[in-house]
Formats: structure tokens, C-alpha cells, sequence
């Protein structure tokens, strides 16, 4: 076991002496003109948050059928001189939809342009027309009626990039003017100089439909002359903050004084339900690609997914661990009582050893496992790190644990809810108060339901190796889940059984 004591948080720069000291809530807005001035709160904020979250996707799948429609109509009507019937449409739209909505296409973004999008649609429908074109022959007709030519291919395509461009250009437009009438509040985390700037350009830009109200930043800054927020305090103050003032969204910029606290900060936000940003002050990730890619007036901007719990899919992963778990401990009766009978003849009464693990937001629970050494006592059962080398190991446990059979008991954990078929490993409570101590990113392991198998596991990370690297795998399992990550280390686990390292 390795443990690092070096310490994580980074001082922040501070701007230059001309500059003054932030003094906290009491700095509010120098004039009641301007608090008169700010838009109202309450439902209508509510109400432009759920037109950007609900109304605006539905109208970009709404335009985007139409335009499928339209422009397989207009292209028949042109070619064969009479209408045309909504077959072809119906045979496009059930994949480019989903494909569109895979990329990112009805997300809202804080830059809203219907030329930007257009490369993206001309794939996406290129492909859901090749697969329509596909289907048709292999009915021997193209819906709708007449041939699916060349040329009919490329008007009705060319037709619909023609349509959804208007159509998303008119949606976004009405957007703008929401947001300008509007603004929605939001915090930014870092009253660093990229976060003054970055609050000056959403207090001007009035179309990215954000107002900020405050920086959060653990330690006061100073700040320039025109700035007119205050520093409402560090993280403890955040919840307060976010029903106070309604916040949907969270602003994170690079250059806060203490970084660990503003990442803290940030799961928290999100952990409430807020959509959060992250402006980072390398310019180098506006030529990151994907969906998440984004600008506010020129500054690099990362949309963060959601928490892993909040995902979609997330339903999904729990069906699965009680469906493999059941499966598992009927399938698996035959061996567990052959287990359960080596272990009784080897160690005596007993079978089952049972300890003290914590598993999701810290909550401690027993499992279960076959037992292959009797500790001497209760503290030597809590606080032994390794047992893998140990003596008084016999020969079934020693069996045991290099094929990982000792862990099968732990189905039932997973049928229980207590634990996941993947996530981070479950911890002893002694251990993890030490590691926590040390290691600042090792508590974020807790966001998710600990698991059989986990990211760390598969890549070597068992035993006696850097309970570092552990957490950084952990917490980068956490914040790239998905359902197929899941799959994927299952069955890398499975292959690795093959191959027992004693660990």
C-alpha cells in the first residue's frame, strides 16, 4: 500500500494591488436602480428553464419531422406531378431522429446557430436515407411510390437541410429573445481574473440568457474596480445560494484560490440538480470536439454530463445487477454449496465471513464472503490490511481467493442493493477514514454504489498496490459511466478469472 502526503490544494494568483477586497454577502450592487432593474424572480425563470430543457427539443424534433415530410413531398410532387404519401418520411425519421439525438442535436446549447449544426444533420440524414434506401430494396419498392433515384435522393435531402436550417433558425431566434428578456441566474465558482471576466461578458450578453449573481471562491479575492458582485463564500454556502436564487445553472472557471474546493463544489452542483459549465482558461479545448463543445463569447466552454446516478440508463444498470444476480445465485447453487462445504472442512463452523464495508455516500453495510482465514479478533478483522500472504491460510482459502470464488456470496449483496455488479471496490470504515485523510479525491468513490468488480480492478489495481491509482480509476469510472462501460468490464473481469493473480 502506497499513501502520498503531499498536499493537493493550489493558491490562486491574486490581480494586482489597485485592485479591492471583496468583502463577502454584504458587497451587493452599489444602487437600488440596478436591483430595480434585475429581472423578476420566480416562475418565469422556471418557466424559461423549462423551455430550454423540454420546449426547445421538442420543437428541434418537431422541425426537424416536418422537414422530412415537406421535403419528401415537395420532391415527389416535382418529379412524378401528384402528392406523395408519408411512407418514405416514415422510413427515414425512426433512425435519423435517434441519430440526431445521439449527437447532441436537440441539446440546448449556450450558442445557438442553425449553420453550425448543419454539417451534423447533412451526416445524420445521409445515413438514415442510406438505411431507407436499403430497406426499400430489399421490399423491392421505395415507400411512397416511384424509384429512390440518384438524383430524387439528393432534392429530398437537399430539401430538408433547407427546411431544418429555417426551421432551427426560427427556433433559436425565439430562444434569444427569451433569454434576453429573461436571463436565468447563475453562480460562478472562481472569482479568479478568468471568472471576472467571464461574469462581465455574461452580465453584457444578455442572448446566453445567464444573470450572474455572485462569485463562490473559499478564500476572498480582489477584485477589479467595475466588478459589482459579491463573493458569497466558499462551498458550504452553495445549497443556500442555489434555492435562494433559484440557480439552474453553474458556471466553473479555472483560476479559483483553492481548486480542490471548487471541484467539491461542482459535484455538489450537479448533485442538486444543476446543469454546470466549465470554462477553462487553456484555449487549446475549443478545438475539442463533440457535442459538449461550446463558447460564450469567444471563451472555451465544456458542458459537464450529468452524475452518473442522474443518467440516463442508470435503471437500466440496476435491472441488470438484479437480473445477473439472481441468475448468478441459481446458476451458481452447485458451486456455492461446494464452496460453502471445503470452507467448513477447512476452517470449521462458519462458513460465511461477514465485515464492515462502506458503500454509497458513506453508508456502511455488511458483506458477505467465504471465509478463508479466522482472524484472531475483531481489530485484526478491521484494521489488517493484506491477508493474501498470511501464514495461517490453508489450502481451500488459498484456492479461494486466487480465483475470486471467496467473492461470490457477495450476489446476494448486489440482489440486496447494498452493492453493484461494477463500481469501486467497498473499503473497511478504518480504512477509508485513513485513505480520506490523505487522499482528497479518495471520498468521491462514495457518488456511486460500490461494486463486484470495478475500472480499478481490471487494470491490475488490486492487493497491495497505490490506493492513489485506485481512486483516480474509481472517480474516472464514475465520470465516464455508461450502461456498455458496465458490459465491458464484466467481461474483461471474466477473462481475468482465467488468469488468477493470488491477490
Amino acid at each position: 500500500m502506497t499513501i502520498d502526503h503531499e498536499s493537493v490544494p493550489r493558491p490562486g494568483r491574486p490581480l494586482p494591488s489597485s485592485r479591492r477586497l471583496a468583502t463577502g454577502l454584504l458587497d451587493r450592487p452599489a444602487t437600488t436602480a440596478q436591483a430595480r432593474s434585475a429581472p423578476p424572480v420566480g416562475r418565469h425563470r422556471r418557466a424559461l428553464h423549462s423551455l430550454e430543457r423540454t420546449a426547445l427539443p421538442a420543437a428541434l424534433v418537431l422541425v426537424d419531422s416536418l422537414a422530412v415530410c415537406v421535403g419528401a413531398a415537395l420532391t415527389t410532387l416535382a418529379t412524378e406531378g401528384r402528392a406523395h404519401s408519408l411512407l418514405g418520411s416514415a422510413a427515414v425519421l425512426p433512425l435519423l431522429l435517434p441519430l440526431n439525438l445521439a449527437g447532441g442535436l436537440y441539446r440546448t446549447r449556450l450558442t445557438l446557430s442553425a449553420l453550425d449544426e448543419l454539417p451534423a444533420l447533412a451526416a445524420r440524414a445521409a445515413v438514415a436515407t442510406a438505411f431507407a434506401v436499403s430497406l426499400a430494396a430489399c421490399l423491392g419498392a421505395w415507400p411512397g411510390g416511384g424509384p429512390a433515384t440518384p438524383l430524387r435522393l439528393a432534392a429530398q435531402l437537399a430539401l430538408f437541410l433547407l427546411l431544418a436550417a429555417c426551421g432551427r433558425a426560427l427556433s433559436y431566434h425565439l430562444l434569444r429573445q427569451a433569454r434576453r428578456r429573461r436571463p436565468s441566474p447563475v453562480l460562478v465558482l472562481g472569482a479568479g481574473q478568468l471568472g471576472q471576466r467571464v461574469a462581465a461578458v455574461l452580465t453584457e450578453r444578455r442572448e446566453y440568457g445567464m444573470r450572474p449573481v455572485g462569485f463562490l471562491d473559499p478564500h476572498p479575492v480582489l477584485l477589479a474596480d467595475s466588478t459589482r458582485l459579491p463573493v458569497l463564500g466558499g462551498r458550504e454556502v452553495l445549497e443556500r445560494e442555489i434555492r435562494r436564487h433559484r440557480v439552474h445553472h453553474v458556471l466553473a472557471t479555472e483560476g479559483a484560490a483553492d481548486e480542490t474546493e471548487t471541484a467539491a463544489a461542482l459535484r455538489e452542483a450537479a448533485r442538486l440538480g444543476c446543469q454546470v459549465w466549465l470554462v477553462p482558461a487553456l484555449r487549446e479545448y475549443g478545438a475539442v470536439g463533440g457535442p459538449a463543445r461550446d463558447h460564450l463569447w469567444g471563451f472555451p466552454c465544456v458542458r459537464l454530463g450529468r452524475p452518473a446516478m442522474r443518467r440516463h440508463g442508470w435503471a437500466a444498470k440496476r435491472a441488470l445487477d438484479i437480473t445477473a444476480a439472481a441468475a448468478g445465485l441459481l446458476a451458481l447453487a452447485p458451486v456455492l454449496a461446494v464452496c460453502a462445504l471445503a470452507v467448513r472442512f477447512d476452517t470449521g463452523p462458519g462458513v460465511l465471513f461477514r465485515q464492515q464495508r462502506t458503500g454509497l455516500d458513506g453508508r456502511v453495510f455488511t458483506v458477505l464472503k467465504f471465509r478463508t482465514l479466522r482472524p484472531s479478533n475483531e481489530h485484526e478483522s478491521a484494521t489488517r490490511w493484506n491477508i493474501s500472504q498470511d501464514h495461517r491460510m490453508g489450502a481451500v482459502g488459498r484456492l479461494l481467493r486466487r480465483s475470486s470464488l471467496d467473492e461470490l456470496p457477495q450476489l446476494w449483496n448486489v440482489l440486496c442493493g447494498d452493492m453493484s455488479l461494477v463500481g469501486p471496490r467497498p473499503e473497511r470504515p478504518y480504512f477509508v477514514m485513513r485513505f480520506g485523510q490523505v487522499y482528497p479525491e479518495y471520498p468521491d468513490r462514495h457518488r456511486v454504489p460500490v461494486g463486484l468488480t470495478g475500472l480499478a480492478q481490471v487494470n491490475g489495481l488490486r492487493g497491495d498496490t497505490s490506493i492513489e491509482d485506485r481512486a483516480r480509476f474509481d472517480n474516472r469510472y464514475i465520470e465516464s459511466w455508461s450502461l456498455w462501460q458496465d458490459v465491458k468490464l464484466l467481461l474483461r473481469t471474466a477473462a481475468l478469472m482465467l488468469h488468477p493473480d493470488g491477490s
